[in-house]
Order: C-alpha cells, then sequence, then structure tokens
C-alpha cells in the first residue's frame, strides 16, 4: 500500500517545498491520469463505435454550429494538425463535412444528419462512463478535481504558458 501524503495544508512552507521534491513528476502524474481516465472513456464510447475524441468533435460541432477548422481547433484548445487528423475518419464515415466556405480560400466544420444520429447514439455511452467515473471516484473527489483543474488552467493562462495547443 502506499503513504499517503500529508495534507497539504498542514504543513509548513519549507516542508511544502521538500514535499514537491518527493512526489514525482507533476506532468507524468498529470499523463498518467489521463490516460486512465481516457481508457475509462473509449471502453465505453467504443459500444457507440467511436472514441472520446471523436464523441467530442461531434459534440463540439454539433454546439458550435457550422465554423471554420481553425476556429473549432482553437475552441477545443488543438493544433490544426492535429484537428485535421482528427476530422478524417469522421468526415470519412460521412458524419461531419467539410463543406465551402464564404470565399473560395475557406471551408467549414459541419455536422451531417448520420453525424447528429451518431452523436445522439454515444450520448448514452457517454453518461454510463461519466456516472461510473464520477461513482468509482466519489461526488466530493470529483468537485475537487474539477477544481483543482480550473483554478490550474487559470493560473497557467495568467502566466502566459498555454498557446492553445495543448493536445499531443
Amino acid at each position: 500500500m502506499r503513504d499517503k501524503p500529508e495534507p497539504v495544508q498542514d504543513l509548513p512552507d519549507a516542508d511544502l517545498l521538500a514535499s514537491l521534491k518527493t512526489l514525482g513528476c507533476t506532468n507524468f502524474k498529470l499523463r498518467q491520469l489521463m490516460r486512465r481516465v481516457a481508457q475509462h472513456y473509449d471502453v465505453e464510447m467504443a459500444g457507440a463505435g467511436l472514441k472520446t475524441t471523436q464523441y467530442s468533435l461531434l459534440s463540439h460541432v454539433l454546439k458550435l454550429g457550422p465554423l471554420r477548422p481553425g476556429e473549432l481547433a482553437k475552441r477545443m484548445k488543438m493544433s490544426a494538425s492535429t484537428l485535421t487528423r482528427n476530422l478524417k475518419p469522421l468526415v470519412d464515415a460521412g458524419w461531419l463535412e467539410l463543406a465551402a466556405g464564404s470565399d473560395a480560400r475557406s471551408r467549414t466544420v459541419t455536422i451531417t444528419p448520420a453525424g447528429r444520429a451518431k452523436r445522439e447514439e454515444a450520448l448514452g455511452h457517454w453518461k454510463v462512463a461519466q456516472e461510473s467515473l464520477n461513482q468509482r471516484l466519489g461526488a466530493g473527489r470529483v468537485l475537487a478535481l474539477h477544481g483543482l483543474i480550473n483554478e490550474s488552467l487559470e493560473l497557467l493562462a495568467a502566466a502566459g504558458t498555454v498557446t492553445g495547443a495543448d493536445d499531443e
């Protein structure tokens, strides 16, 4: 069994800094958590024939309406190349469409009727994944996690360390 670290609020400042050195790499720990959470959702989303990233793309396009790929990438905090790579299977499946934009050089991403149906089918799977993760972690822990994530994102954005292309 792993030793649990002392609650942060109970440590003097000098001990806080020393404690940080023994915890390991924050980036590594966050990536471990993200992989586990993504696997949890992907297992459930497979029942709808989608990956979690594909469900997220369908949901964003449905919510935001037709929009340029660059705007979609920005709203999803994703690089343009990652968006292009992730759009391809959804376009190939007929769930999203890259249509002509307002001028000859631009295009827009739109969801098709088949894409709306696929997203609706996947919604139930997403809800099961969401509820089972909340159950496994506990409501208090999920609320605390969301609070820490939101606060951390704000602090990093204020420090200018977030570029908008947050994906891998």
